[in-house]
């Protein structure tokens, strides 16, 4: 999965569940989505926003952790995503 599909696809609840199953983590979607009610979002729009705040907000370590993580992953699109979605879901 590419990061620009992943992207170009946050409007789309089909495609951003999908993509989050792709992950291989149901405990993960399955907080993304207590989350995302709690906050009175749908899923698409809590996701879509939580990548955003991960790329506007995530400090210089972080982004360094990610990019030795994307060097290593067979899926640099999945893994960013995991990465954003665990950074948001950190008490």
């Amino acid at each position: 999965m590419l990061l620009g599909d992943i992207l170009a696809t946050l409007g789309d609840e089909t495609a951003v569940t999908e993509a989050i199953l792709g992950l291989d983590d149901l405990p993960m979607l399955a907080a993304i989505r207590q989350q995302a009610q709690a906050d009175g979002l749908d899923l698409p729009a809590y996701v879509a926003g939580t990548v955003r705040r991960y790329a506007n907000e995530a400090s210089d370590e972080e982004w360094v952790t990610l990019m030795g993580m994307l060097n290593r992953s067979a899926d640099p699109g999945a893994t960013c995503l995991k990465r954003a979605l665990a950074h948001a879901l950190q008490p």
